[in-house]
């Protein structure tokens, strides 16, 4: 069975550290808003990211069924550079045991045996064979819930950086400088749909679904760098549709963060752990019974460490 039309929003918490840099911007945070408005953003290509390594680590080898390959991704060849589209599509059915019907359809052997084809779709051009596939999921940007401020900080690493001098030569002794921006505590929402007209034209499937919603979640506590800093998910909502063209739309708009962004602008202060945080999906669990009668499912996953305004037990779901 092929997905039904959804909606979703993610949230997560990061602590010292800056998840998706700017390289524009000397590797600052990602500013979308005006810089009086204080809130720094995610791309959805470093949401992704997060998925397709995590189900990268639990299916290296594509899983059971040779269904959970994943296409996009930094692979080397021998020779140390990295393998481009059409290789790494056969790679895939090489692994999958399909290269003789990968030449004949390479689409639909990809289709078959690609995770992240099936659920982000695909732009694939190599040679004579060349097709584009929308991806039935589609995340958003994901936005600070308050102002960020980032902040400058320069350390030093201890380790020469060569050796100890030969005789008449000057030792390099001194360890180098390192400099970078840094983010001390933010909390991002990001809003994302899944399309069932595009499902069926992919393939995605409802246990492709399932294993997408657990990468959001198990893939942002997997996919840890000095650099990215400490990173939490806090709250994840999935709503289904009995219509196939019907979406409530805008979900994120219905969560607010408390103390709101305006009180952090005002007091010229920001939020600094999850303690000093509330969130408020009144609004949301509001709407949701409005369109009940639309709705063919909801499920809510929340990180028991976050304090929560609004009842979410009776969709409250195990976490992974």
């Amino acid at each position: 069975m092929t997905i039904r039309n959804g909606e979703l929003v993610f949230i997560k918490s990061v602590k010292d550290g800056i998840p998706n840099r700017d390289p524009l911007n000397d590797s600052d945070a990602r500013r979308l808003f005006p810089e009086e408005d204080g809130r720094i953003s995610l791309s959805d290509v470093s949401i992704k990211r997060d998925v397709r390594d995590f189900v990268l680590s639990l299916y290296p080898d594509g899983g059971a069924d040779k269904r959970n390959f994943i296409f996009v991704q930094q692979i080397e060849n021998e020779k140390g550079a990295l393998l481009g589209r059409g290789s790494l599509a056969a790679k895939i059915a090489t692994d999958a045991g399909k290269a003789k019907e990968f030449d004949k359809d390479p689409k639909q052997v990809l289709l078959q045996h690609s995770f992240d084809v099936r659920t982000f779709g695909i732009v694939f051009s190599v040679k004579k064979v060349s097709f584009h596939l929308t991806g039935p999921v589609q995340f958003g940007w994901a936005h600070s819930m308050h102002p960020v401020d980032t902040q400058y900080v320069q350390g030093t690493v201890v380790m020469p950086s060569s050796d100890g001098a030969k005789e008449g030569e000057e030792a390099k002794s001194q360890g180098t400088i390192w400099t970078t921006y840094t983010v001390p505590f933010a909390v991002f929402a990001m809003p994302g749909v899944l399309s069932a007209a595009n499902a069926r034209h992919t393939g995605m499937t409802e246990e492709d679904q399932e294993l997408l919603l657990r990468s959001l979640w198990q893939g942002t506590q997997h996919r840890q760098a000095r650099g990215r800093g400490q990173q939490q998910p806090l709250f994840l909502v999935h709503v289904e549709y009995h219509d196939p063209h019907y979406r409530i739309g805008y979900l994120e708009d219905l969560i607010r963060l408390l103390p709101d962004r305006e009180a952090w602008q005002a007091a010229d202060r920001r939020p600094s752990s999850l303690q000093d945080i509330k969130l408020d999906v009144t609004a949301l669990l509001d709407r949701l019974q409005e369109e009940r009668e639309r709705i063919a499912r909801c499920r809510i996953w929340l990180n028991p460490t976050v304090a929560v305004l609004g009842d979410v037990e009776p969709f409250r779901q195990p976490l992974w």
